[in-house]
């Protein structure tokens, strides 16, 4: 097997925020990072099984970049885990408004975004009919 992962690369605007979202409500830990001008301006970051890197794009000199609008705007990423719901209380008590949890492919599915816009999906496998919202089932 020569393939051995795939990381993805979220261009960022500015890293300290999206490393406070990743690291300090997401719990993801930087496990390599860039710093040619004395703070981080690319990073790789893992948590359990994943891992993704971040890179701040300059806006000015010779390899600087405007985006037209916002970068994650149509960019997704799915988590595969073990309990989803789990981790949707685990976000809410960290003070972020994930989407409300729904079923989905035979998965609960646990709708985020990043300050950039990227759509970060968490799931983990599920029995119950596609479509059922969390707090439906909740009631039962």
């Amino acid at each position: 097997m020569n393939i051995k992962q795939a990381v993805p690369l979220f261009a960022v605007s500015v890293m300290d925020k999206s490393l406070e979202f990743y690291t300090g409500c997401l719990a993801f830990e930087i496990k390599n990072k860039w710093e040619p001008r004395g703070k981080i301006e690319w990073c790789w970051l893992e948590r359990g099984g994943a891992a993704l890197m971040l890179q701040e794009f300059r806006t000015e000199g010779h390899d600087s970049w405007q985006p037209e609008g916002k970068v994650g705007i149509g960019v997704s990423m799915n988590f595969i885990c073990e309990d989803a719901l789990q981790l949707y209380h685990e976000f809410m008590n960290r003070g972020l408004q994930p989407s409300e949890p729904f079923v989905g492919n035979h998965m609960w599915v646990v709708p985020l975004r990043d300050p950039d816009g990227y759509s970060l999906f968490f799931e983990s496998p599920t029995d119950l009919a596609e479509e059922t919202k969390y707090s439906e089932w909740r009631n039962d």
